[in-house]
């Protein structure tokens, strides 16, 4: 199977590590992704040095190679409203985001025109349901990481990842483990800075699932997360991490009570890695997306 993606993301953020792991997982299984990206972006550079075909997107890049592919997939808001406009190939469309679809004639035109749509958790799902897209075109596909090797460490830093997104909070996390008396480092390549880790502290007022706390989990982090969004599908209260009120006081208290009990923490680093294993791994992403792509092929 020959299938076209499409993202305009400008970062490497989860959704672009998300079409990465993507095309690896259908090239192992003997497919043939092509990626359109950002001219110069680092999605179409890393997809570049794995050797995968790619090049700019575009709507001249776009219709030529609609002419030897089945499916196109679009991955972010913009790379959508391309493929809409000029892509000749059944249409999917990865949906990422909680926040409502806009209203009007010109989003209905749009989100008119994927024959499905994937998203990444049941908190996006019901958000596309409220827009008025038949339940029928959705499929839940939950992102899926690799499984690191165990990097946690009791009293180790609290990894607050740094975001450039309004939504996600950068001086709140901050503000509270400094309250809570906890080493705190700021990441921006979370793989590595999750070595040695106590907690992952994720505080966002929008979250569609998180992949970044999935990424830490699967290392045996504890997760302390925005009680928001597709975020209360990955982690379970008290069981493999923590969900908290956006105020100082609440995220400092569950800084402290995960560096007061090694044990407990202990308990919820290895809930942690189990949850990825079992539910968010790589290969279950890619096989469900592989059965969107023949369903949607076999006109079901």
């Amino acid at each position: 199977m020959t299938i076209l993606h499409l993202d305009h993301g400008r970062e490497m953020r989860g959704g672009q590590w998300q079409v990465l792991r993507l095309l690896r997982g259908l090239r192992k299984r003997g497919h043939q992704p092509i990626l359109l990206a950002r001219s110069k972006g680092p999605l179409l550079e890393n997809a570049q040095r794995e050797n995968f075909r790619c090049d700019v997107i575009g709507p001249r890049s776009i219709r030529s190679m609609c002419g030897e592919v089945q499916l196109v997939h679009a991955h972010c808001a913009s790379s959508h409203t391309m493929a809409a406009t000029f892509a000749s190939k059944p249409l999917i469309v990865s949906r990422r985001v909680v926040f409502p679809v806009a209203p009007g004639l010109l989003s209905y035109w749009k989100y008119s025109r994927p024959k499905r749509f994937a998203a990444i958790s049941l908190a996006v799902e019901q958000q596309l349901k409220r827009a008025g897209i038949a339940a029928e075109r959705i499929t839940v596909i939950y992102d899926g990481v690799p499984l690191l090797s165990d990097r946690w460490r009791f009293n180790g830093p609290v990894v607050i990842p740094q975001f450039n997104d309004e939504r996600k909070g950068n001086t709140l996390p901050l503000e509270a483990a400094r309250e809570a008396g906890a080493p705190i480092l700021r990441s921006s390549k979370l793989e590595s800075d999750l070595e040695g880790a106590s907690a992952l502290l994720y505080v966002t007022d929008s979250e569609g699932l998180g992949s970044a706390a999935l990424l830490a989990m699967s290392g045996g982090i504890p997760v302390i997360a925005s009680n928001t969004g597709g975020l209360r599908e990955v982690v379970q209260h008290g069981e493999n991490g923590l969900l908290v009120a956006n105020n100082v006081s609440a995220i400092a208290a569950a800084i402290r009570s995960l560096r007061v009990s090694e044990e407990l923490t202990r308990n919820l680093s290895l809930k942690a890695r189990r949850t990825v294993a079992e539910r968010f791994s790589e290969d279950r992403m890619v096989e469900e997306t592989l059965r969107l792509y023949g369903t949607v092929l076999n006109g079901s």
